[in-house]
């Protein structure tokens, strides 16, 4: 049997592109990546995702999965150890629910919460507390979104366990207070994992990018 061809198209810092990172390191996966400039993007990168353009890209034995919801399900479908989604229709539905809550709703508050000026920046830190009180209701009585062990759900609102420290060191607030300990704990709980504390890009490398973007985005008056 030929072995396997598995490569991963992505950017050190994507949020999205780390989550494929952490599901095929938890699966035992081997795979070459490919760390795209954005700025230019690179013909494989257009020839494999020529629709949206974006990272992340999987490809499989030559054959491109693009985004990143998309790509932790074809894992989870095509290698079946430590399964992401659980058998129970109900619990695989409610897991898909909160990764995609994490990606329509919550991701953009706080990314507003971040870029945004003035009454839009209120706007969206009232979005995103009110969002956050929600996950924090989820995660009642529970290790991880899924119970015991990580799943998707788990996989999609990890950028929060590294993130969101480089968010309050380059604005200054916090946004994940102690308002919300389940989360916090969660967060604790999900960074000490294998798949996230070595795979992680490094925080200080991830502050500068962000100051220099925060700084572009909000220029001293």
């Amino acid at each position: 049997m030929a072995a396997e061809e598995v490569k991963l198209l992505k950017t050190w810092s994507s949020r999205f592109g780390l989550r494929v990172v952490w599901a095929l390191k938890l699966k035992g996966i081997q795979y070459d990546a490919i760390d795209e400039d954005l700025s230019n993007k690179s013909a494989l990168l257009l020839q494999y995702n020529p629709v949206y353009k974006k990272v992340p890209v999987l490809v499989h034995n030559g054959k491109p999965i693009s985004e990143s919801l998309v790509i932790l399900e074809y894992i989870d479908e095509t290698w079946k150890q430590n399964p992401i989604l659980p058998e129970d229709p109900l619990e695989k539905a409610r897991e898909r629910f909160w990764a995609k809550f994490n990606d329509e709703k919550l991701l953009p508050s706080i990314w507003g919460a971040f870029t945004k000026e003035g009454k839009e920046r209120e706007e969206a830190i009232a979005a995103a507390v009110e969002n956050l009180k929600f996950v924090e209701e989820e995660l009642k009585g529970k290790k991880f979104f899924g119970g015991e062990k990580i799943g998707l759900a788990d996989l999609a609102f990890g950028w929060l366990a590294y993130l969101i420290c480089v968010f309050d060191e380059v604005t200054g607030f916090k946004i994940v207070d102690e308002r919300y300990p389940l989360l916090l704990a969660w967060m604790q709980e999900f960074s000490q994992l294998p798949i996230a504390k070595d795979n992680c890009p490094p925080h200080d490398k991830l502050v500068i990018k962000y100051q220099a973007l925060y700084e572009k985005l909000h220029p001293a008056k």
